[in-house]
């Protein structure tokens, strides 16, 4: 017990990646992402402007149309397959998904239409990045789905929570240690953000960001 709360604490604490120099970036033009959280699990949420939805164009040809009325967010979250679409609610939990989870599963890519998300929640933090580093979070996110030769992707048929969500097939293989807030982490640092060396559960994901960019515009609460 004393070396897991070792291990994440110098997770949290320690940078990743590791300064070198100047981190403060120019100011300028921003763009706005939500980062949600639950006591388990992370998404990223992305503006459903114009550039976002052409660059999502394969999630709406393989069966979520997000150009979609009312929607204002598209949220992504990466997690191990079994766990995911067996586990909706607390009351769901079966012994086999958390075996999966514990040791190898098929990674997902879950999708969601979303309207307005108050950023007044304490589960919701802003993030504002240049359009460089947005683009590169954009980037990271559509590498993660699984696609044929011809960049389509196609959802998993009948695997949704309701008619405003689907999952795709992910590309890698999830694990509990290595799940999906080290995704949302890796994401964000595509975008340019540092955070912990390991962040496994929301709270130590939030308090990396916090901590590693505070003063240098990268996150704000």
């Amino acid at each position: 017990m004393l070396l897991i709360v070792l291990a994440i604490g110098l997770g949290t604490l320690v940078p990743r990646p590791f300064p070198s120099g100047d981190t403060q970036r120019a100011e300028g033009e921003r763009r706005r992402i939500l980062v949600l959280s639950n006591p388990i699990h992370t998404d990223i949420a992305l503006p459903a402007d114009s550039d976002v939805l052409s660059a999502f164009g394969f999630v709406s040809a393989g069966g979520l149309d997000l150009d979609f009325p009312g929607v204002e967010w598209i949220v992504f979250g990466w997690g191990g397959r079994s766990f995911y679409l067996e586990t909706r609610t607390w009351d769901d939990l079966k012994f086999g998904p958390v075996f999966a989870a514990l040791t190898v599963d098929q990674s997902v890519m879950h999708v969601e239409r979303a309207g307005a998300i108050s950023e007044d929640r304490p589960s919701v933090q802003a993030i504002d990045l240049s359009p460089e580093e947005f683009r590169k979070l954009v980037a990271g996110i559509a590498a993660t789905f699984q696609k044929s030769p011809d960049g389509m992707a196609s959802a998993i048929e009948g695997a949704a929570y309701h008619e405003h969500d689907a999952f795709f097939p992910a590309n890698g293989t999830f694990n509990a240690f290595l799940g999906c807030n080290i995704w949302t982490a890796a994401r964000l640092r595509d975008a340019g953000l540092t955070t912990g060396t390991w962040t496994p559960l929301p709270v130590f994901l939030d308090w990396s960001l916090s901590l590693h960019n505070e003063g240098s515009g990268q996150a704000d609460k």
